[in-house]
């Protein structure tokens, strides 16, 4: 039993994790309902994540979000996404009830729509902060500065795995851009026999490398989880050059609740497993 979360914002999330875990609910289950709650909170906005995140360069909300169990085959993803507050869950109903694993853009929102979900204006997905960065935006071409969107990783009782992430993008965006976070491999990943990981940071740059899926081929190779997410960045830095890494963080948990992170910024993370009274903060230097 375990779980972990990307940045100190994630600390109620993981909490929240630890509750449902203990009472013995799905590991997917756990973290769906952890990351909609993240999504739907316009404070946590300014963290690029769901409602109140920063919109495109036309002032449109975007969000993408995925889903991913250790079971085979078991992803769901949406990209561009428009007017859902909390877009991990329909990134669920994709894996669960779509013959498709990925949905973006208009297709997404038709999904979300024939699934039931609310398609809000976007007057109401933004908040009165990313409103007034958008505006300096528009008058001085400032750039709202943020890296952080969420990633949660649980491990259940009875040994399932699944890994979740979700964001609003990069501040200002051109519509339609995706970044690494809901690409399987890149953003997240998961396999039942080995763990789970999860990036964040600099999305443009961190889907290049398949950071995630990297991770978890360590790990199945007898690396433990902060020798995996170490191994990638190291590899990382060495193919960019040590001065010229860009942003990224790394979080990883394997099938024993180890688990482990790496980052080339000071990056926070929270974490819980099975002999811990409670969730737990953590901070990387670089």
């Amino acid at each position: 039993m375990a779980a972990v979360g990307t940045w100190s914002f994630s600390q109620p999330a993981v909490e929240k994790m630890r509750c449902m875990i203990l009472t013995g609910q799905n590991a997917t289950d756990v973290v769906e309902v952890a990351i909609a709650d993240v999504e739907n909170d316009v404070e946590t906005g300014c963290h690029i994540v769901g409602r109140g995140g920063f919109p495109n360069s036309r002032g449109i909300l975007e969000c993408d979000a995925a889903i991913m169990e250790g079971v085979p085959g078991r992803f769901g993803a949406v990209a561009a996404l428009r007017g859902v507050g909390q877009p991990c869950c329909v990134a669920r109903r994709v894996m669960d009830r779509s013959p498709h694993s990925f949905l973006v853009g208009e297709g997404a929102e038709a999904f979300a729509r024939e699934e039931g979900f609310t398609i809000e204006p976007n007057d109401t997905m933004l908040s009165s902060h990313t409103v007034a960065a958008y505006q300096d935006f528009l008058e001085k071409r400032k750039q709202a500065s943020g890296h952080d969107t969420i990633g949660l990783i649980a491990l259940d009782l009875t040994g399932n795995i699944t890994v979740g992430v979700s964001t609003s993008g990069a501040p200002f965006k051109p519509p339609g851009r995706v970044g690494d976070s809901p690409l399987p491999g890149c953003g997240l990943y998961a396999d039942h026999t080995v763990g789970a990981a999860a990036a964040t940071g600099d999305g443009d740059k961190i889907m290049c490398y398949c950071p995630s899926f990297h991770i978890v081929q360590l790990m199945r190779q007898g690396s433990s989880p902060k020798e995996a997410c170490s191994s990638v960045l190291t590899d990382i830095r060495r193919r960019t050059g040590e001065g010229e890494c860009f942003e990224i963080g790394l979080v990883a948990l394997n099938m024993k609740g180890e688990v482990g992170a790496a980052s080339s910024v000071e990056f926070p993370y929270a974490f819980w497993n099975q002999g811990m009274d409670s969730v737990e903060k953590r901070v990387i230097s670089y």
